[in-house]
């Protein structure tokens, strides 16, 4: 399935670009779902998918349902211990949802998509229409980073010894984590499992939509980075609101003026591996199909190389036994790079960005023994560690 990722600076019409490219891709004879959670005019505002177009269903994410579902669920499955301790029960009627539910609303929603009930309705095409782009990074980042708690807090090596709980409640006077909660833990390590196959599969790409302009071409390119050092592939660069490059009016050639240089930088900055394209500046807010049908030529998704999929790192020999670990890092700037190494694990930080990298088993047997930024890609190096690597006759 080709799943396009949209996000942006807030405020460029993120959602009317996510809209027009879902109905491009309908009126390309492909089936198409869109996923929001903001209204999308003209749009159905269900939570299940619903016949927007020929063609094309949208999908609205109701993050306060899936927060009340999540909970009392839970509730119910720990009604055990909740007893045990006295604990009174919550109602649905007075849950409020609380901080981060939206993400998780959005990552549940992308699983139902990726191989749960919605899978089965055979969608060709998946467009999401994701929060702002600092939101979005953060939250293409959270299903590795769950993972890897979930692994941390509830290793699946103890599930081995839940014979022994009864002795050891009695020996520690408290009950031991019950079978559910292992079994709740592998359920949702397998759903993130399946969203983070999704963002990481090859046919996924982000669509970025801003504003040509100084703020948000200074936000591009520090998203560019972050993107990059989460292994996540940009298609393009969507120039929303474009006026008309000529005009009568000197004040609207003004503007019209700097939007263009800010696209000339937009086209040296992203290519060859992202195109740039321009969606007209309508004079009003689109508020019907033939509004987004006017921006839909400018945003059918394209076509990909089927040969990229997975992280952009890879492995070459530096010479003299040593092994350079490389990552692309575009626009990254040396000063706000660190690296730590620990245990199996490499702790990566670009600006503002975060990354913990499971090394490759070769890589584990190595010691870091130096980095450099050049030309956009991040080179650590690794030297065999004689005491564990095998000895050669």
């Amino acid at each position: 399935m080709r799943t396009v990722l949209v996000t942006g600076p807030g405020g460029a019409g993120r959602t009317t670009v996510a809209a027009a490219t879902a109905l491009a891709s309908a009126r390309s004879g492909r089936r198409t779902l869109l996923v929001s959670a903001d209204a999308v005019p003209a749009f159905p505002a269900g939570a299940e998918p619903t016949e927007a177009a020929e063609r094309l269903a949208c999908a609205r994410i109701d993050s306060a349902a899936h927060f009340r579902s999540e909970l009392l669920g839970l509730q119910d499955r720990a009604s055990g211990v909740l007893d045990l301790l006295g604990a009174n029960r919550l109602d649905g009627e007075e849950l409020t949802e609380l901080p981060g539910s939206a993400q998780l609303a959005v990552l549940h929603t992308l699983r139902r998509a990726a191989e749960g009930d919605w899978a089965e309705d055979g969608y060709e095409v998946l467009v999401v229409d994701l929060p702002p782009l600092a939101d979005a990074l953060a939250l293409l980042a959270l299903p590795g980073q769950l993972r890897r708690y979930l692994r941390r807090l509830l290793p699946r090596e103890r599930q081995a010894a839940r014979a022994l709980r009864p002795v050891l409640a009695q020996l520690a006077g408290v009950p031991m984590p019950a079978r559910w909660l292992y079994e709740a833990a592998a359920r949702k390590d397998a759903e993130l499992a399946a969203v983070e196959a999704l963002i990481g599969d090859g046919a996924t790409t982000v669509r970025l939509v801003a504003e040509p302009g100084r703020s948000a071409a200074e936000a591009l390119r520090t998203a560019r980075t972050g993107l990059a050092l989460h292994g996540l592939r940009v298609d393009s660069v969507v120039a929303s609101r474009v006026l008309p490059r000529h005009s009568v009016d000197p004040w609207f050639a003004d503007l019209a003026a700097r939007q263009e240089k800010c696209l000339d930088s937009w086209r040296q900055e992203w290519a060859p591996g992202a195109s740039v394209r321009e969606t007209a500046h309508l004079g009003r807010e689109p508020r019907t199909v033939d509004d987004l049908a006017l921006l839909a030529e400018a945003c059918a998704p394209d076509g990909l190389d089927p040969g990229h999929a997975g992280d952009p790192w890879w492995t070459e020999d530096a010479g003299d036994g040593v092994i350079a670990w490389c990552l692309p890092l575009p626009g990254a700037v040396k000063e706000d790079l660190k690296l730590v190494r620990r245990g199996d694990e490499l702790l990566l930080t670009a600006g503002p960005f975060h990354r913990i990298v499971r090394l490759e088993s070769a890589l584990r047997r190595c010691t870091v023994s130096g980095a450099a930024l050049a030309e956009g890609v991040l080179r650590v190096r690794f030297t065999p560690d004689p005491g564990l690597w095998p000895r050669t006759q």
